[in-house]
């Protein structure tokens, strides 16, 4: 066993400080190449201080070296100086053998300076000085996908894919079968995933999995595979929704709302746990649990469109005009205006027989639903009951012109008439 080897293991074996004074002799007397070798240990080791001063002398020595630059400008970027090491990279020359690795480092120097444009370039550079490499590939893969355009992202990692060859602590296939979910391609979207979870069975590819399969239809599939994901990690907050909608789309009714509370426990602040409980719960003719997931959403956020619309839907179905006008004017409190909240409070107004204001509430959104066919009936009934019959009389004559075939509404205008 050499000096380096027993430092090494030294350290392993918990004896840090005896090992690292074992490299720190070695170091003083060793040849060239045994400092870099030491230098590659120290950043292995975290040392990065211990590492950059043996590069830095060996610069002196090799200053056309690229290896070096390359190896100098990954020490920087440990030591969070990414200027510097932007600087070091460019001095690597075309005809250097680590020019190619060189823009790959500046590539993710750049984007992590938000300079995606800068850093597409360098990779492109990249593979044009190395179109079968297999790094390079990924590299534009992996940068396009992170980007969004996943539609370029799929030649690249499909190369990858193909070359047969291993990245270390990446998934290959898993990029590739996000990448043909992200577009819609599913059924190759499942091929990838269904491969690549049998080498990475970690918690974002049983996701990808089990959504990709929702996203097909397959909804026996999309469940196996968000099941065994909550099994895996319950705090994965974004598996029950779409597991609940599966569960829901099997008639499991039951179980996706045992599953929708589960995930409220985990992520007690997820709007659209509530809401699609609060919708669930009125189809499974529980109005009373729905209406109390709604109010949980709204006292949560008032913001919330989806939460304010289906509870007030439901209370203008129900009935409860009181309680509309309530849920409407605490909407109005909190400065939010919609126009579909004025029709509902209009509407709650009419029914406590409160015409002046229903009629001031009418008036102030008739221009957004003047094609709106059960605006203008309802309206136009209000305006009947108002006593303003010639105004009532065009919001029919609107209808008719709209659809010719509401015979009822015919007959109504030549009554009205």
């Amino acid at each position: 066993m050499n000096v380096i080897q027993k430092a090494i293991q030294n350290i392993e074996t918990g004896k840090v400080e005896q090992g690292l004074n074992e490299l720190a002799r070695h170091e003083k007397g060793a040849d060239h190449q045994v400092k870099f070798d030491i230098a590659e240990i120290y950043q292995e080791l975290g040392h990065i201080e211990k590492a950059k001063k043996i590069v830095d002398e060996l610069l002196i020595l090799y200053p056309d070296e690229g290896s070096l630059y390359a190896f100098a400008a990954e020490l920087l970027i440990d030591m969070d100086k990414e200027d510097e090491a932007i600087e070091l990279l460019l001095e690597i020359k075309e005809d250097d053998p680590t020019f190619v690795q060189a823009q790959v480092l500046l590539a993710d120097l750049y984007q992590m300076q938000s300079l995606d444009e800068v850093a597409e370039q360098k990779l492109l550079l990249a593979q044009m000085k190395a179109p079968n490499e297999v790094i390079i590939s990924y590299g534009l893969g992996e940068f396009y996908l992170e980007r969004g355009d996943y539609i370029k992202s799929i030649p690249h990692l499909k190369k990858a894919v193909h070359s047969g060859e291993h990245i270390p602590n990446v998934h290959l296939g898993l990029l590739l079968a996000e990448a043909y979910s992200a577009t819609g391609q599913f059924e190759d979207a499942l091929e990838y995933y269904r491969e690549g979870i049998k080498e990475n069975f970690d918690p974002n590819a049983l996701f990808g999995y089990g959504f990709t399969a929702y996203q097909m239809g397959d909804m026996v599939l999309a469940i196996e595979q968000l099941e065994a994901l909550m099994t895996l990690d319950p705090d994965y907050s974004s598996l029950y929704t779409y597991l609940a909608k599966a569960y829901e789309a099997e008639g499991r009714s039951d179980d996706a709302i045992e599953t929708l509370e589960k995930g409220m426990k985990v992520d007690e602040y997820n709007e659209s746990l509530y809401v699609h409980a609060g919708k669930l719960s009125f189809k499974r003719q529980k109005p009373t649990e729905g209406e109390g997931f709604l109010r949980k959403v709204i006292a949560l956020n008032p913001s919330n469109v989806e939460a304010v619309q289906t509870l007030a839907a439901y209370l203008k179905h129900t009935e409860s005009f009181e309680e509309l006008l309530e849920l409407m004017e605490h909407m109005r409190d909190y400065g939010e205006e919609d126009t579909l909240y004025t029709w509902y409070e209009a509407t709650a107004l009419k029914e406590d027989d409160d015409y002046d204001k229903a009629f001031k509430r009418y008036k102030e959104i008739e221009k957004t639903y003047v094609e709106d066919v059960d605006f203008l009936e309802e309206y136009g009934y209000f305006l009947l009951e108002y006593g303003r019959r010639e105004e009532a009389q065009r919001k029919f004559e609107k209808i008719v012109e709209l659809h010719p075939e509401r015979a009822d509404i015919v007959e109504l205008l030549q009554n009205i008439n």
